[in-house]
């Protein structure tokens, strides 16, 4: 891994994909969406400030959990002056993103536990089917698929 001089105060984009494992597309596209920022020089060349490594980190790993990156782009304008994220706004965001996150493994547990059912289902209903509309939500306004009518009526 490429060592940065403490002198150094700016990373040129190649650097800063270097010690952060991101890619430089990467990078850019997380500029193009606010998440990070740098300047230009003369030469219209980005140079990011030594803190960007921080917020890149941030960044990939509220990914690695799931969080959307519209999420994390609110998290890290909520922070005073768009300083950097540190241990205490990553301990106060992602309790606050747990539940999100909870919710959505119960919803992926539901899917897995319902996949090998709605092969056998046939209803092949976007509308109606168990997968694309969980918990029957539909089940007010629409018939539903036979896979539900025989689970109710087993009930």
């Amino acid at each position: 891994m490429p060592q940065i001089p403490e002198k150094v105060h700016e990373l040129t984009v190649g650097q800063l994909s270097a010690r952060s494992g991101a890619a430089v597309s990467a990078l850019h596209f997380y500029e193009s969406k606010g998440l990070i920022t740098s300047r230009r020089t003369s030469g219209n060349q980005r140079r990011y400030c030594r803190d960007t490594l921080r917020r890149v980190a941030f960044i990939r790993a509220s990914q690695r959990v799931g969080i959307p990156l519209a999420t994390i782009r609110e998290a890290l304008d909520s922070l005073p002056e768009e300083r950097t994220p540190n241990r205490e706004d990553w301990a106060h965001l992602s309790e606050h993103w747990r539940e999100e996150l909870d919710e959505r493994i119960k919803q992926l547990g539901r899917l897995r536990d319902h996949l090998t059912d709605c092969i056998g289902c046939g209803c092949l209903s976007l509308e109606t089917c168990v997968l694309s509309n969980p918990d029957d939500v539909f089940g007010e306004r629409l018939t539903g698929s036979r896979l539900m009518v025989e689970r109710r009526s087993k009930a």
